[in-house]
């Protein structure tokens, strides 16, 4: 029995006036099922797959049912999930030829080990059969098995802080002095085209242009596609990312553009958006036009970028040619 006076640390009473729960010992519970639907989403949307037999890559999570929830019960925490998941996958043969098909989990919960988890894929209905199907049964599944291994340990390692409260008579470990130098190397690097740091200077800002040429083996409405479509541009992004293809739509692509925005479409002919960088000043757009030329087996785009922030134009213009254009030609064969 936790003696009053004596030191027990389920008696914290010398700062409150009653005992309830003191420290969190007898009983603490937290939902983090938003959390949880919101991360399995994200490591699912990075599951890409490559073979000789071509690419596959999760596109969509569009069944996503469950809950789950953290439990101290006097002074042992108590991890609780239970997941049905289904997700879209898009598989590009080596030919060029697109597949789809879908990866269902129906039983990851706390009561089975990872290694017991039925992962299952399959190919659409009016799929017909793809020597990618064995690629995503045989390395998919290895990748989905390991991302959800990812989140069971972020569940347990990043939401367990505070559940249990040090003691009244508990010493507290010491902060180290960091000086700039350190603080510097201890923070993590910025996933971006740019290495400047986003400010709001409340000053106009200078900025230039520049052009880019591209030609892409594919026709002028696929390469259209490719752009306004949010489901290729998660695969060329490899990350998660959000597009209405609509006139006025609002869109976000991968970790580094943020709040973009159709401005002008004509269909397989010309895109002109409001875009930017997240390292760029705040609020603070460029217009970028990107112009396609049907040229029979082959398609023209030239690109257009005005109003990027002087200083900011070759680490702009490498990142078009790098993470779209180049990962466009990788991923889709074009």
């Amino acid at each position: 029995m936790a003696k009053w006076g004596e030191g027990d640390p389920r008696w914290i009473v010398e700062e409150r006036a009653d005992a309830k729960n003191v420290n969190n010992w007898h009983w603490t519970e937290r939902d983090v099922s938003s959390w949880s639907s919101s991360r399995l989403r994200q490591l699912l949307l990075e599951v890409r797959v490559e073979g000789a037999e071509g690419v596959c890559q999760v596109t969509d999570v569009d069944k996503l049912e469950g809950e789950a929830s953290i439990n101290n019960r006097k002074g042992k925490l108590i991890f609780f999930y239970e997941w049905q998941l289904r997700a879209g996958w898009l598989g590009v043969s080596s030919s060029g030829v697109k597949y789809r098909g879908t990866v269902d989990v129906s039983n990851l919960s706390d009561k089975n080990n990872l290694d017991d988890l039925d992962i299952s894929v399959s190919l659409c209905k009016d799929q017909p059969n793809t020597p990618l199907l064995n690629v995503m049964r045989r390395t998919g599944v290895q990748k989905v098995r390991r991302v959800l291994g990812e989140y069971i340990h972020q569940l347990k390692s990043e939401f367990s802080q505070g559940m249990i409260l040090p003691t009244a008579n508990e010493p507290k470990p010491p902060q180290p002095a960091l000086n700039k130098a350190n603080q510097n190397k201890m923070s993590p690097p910025l996933r971006s085209f740019s290495s400047t740091s986003p400010s709001n200077t409340g000053v106009r800002i200078p900025t230039c242009s520049f052009n880019l040429m591209e030609t892409f083996q594919t026709s002028a409405d696929e390469l259209y596609r490719t752009f306004i479509n949010q489901e290729f541009v998660q695969v060329f992004m490899r990350s998660a990312a959000v597009v209405d293809g609509r006139h006025g739509g609002r869109c976000w692509m991968g970790m580094s553009v943020e709040k973009c925005s159709f401005l002008l479409q004509v269909p397989d002919q010309k895109i002109e958006m409001r875009w930017r960088f997240m390292t760029w000043p705040s609020e603070h757009y460029a217009t970028v036009t990107l112009d396609l030329k049907d040229r029979g087996d082959e398609t023209e785009l030239k690109l257009e970028c005005r109003g990027v922030p002087t200083g900011e134009e070759d680490s702009t213009r490498e990142g078009w040619t790098r993470f779209y254009f180049q990962a466009i030609k990788q991923t889709f064969g074009y």
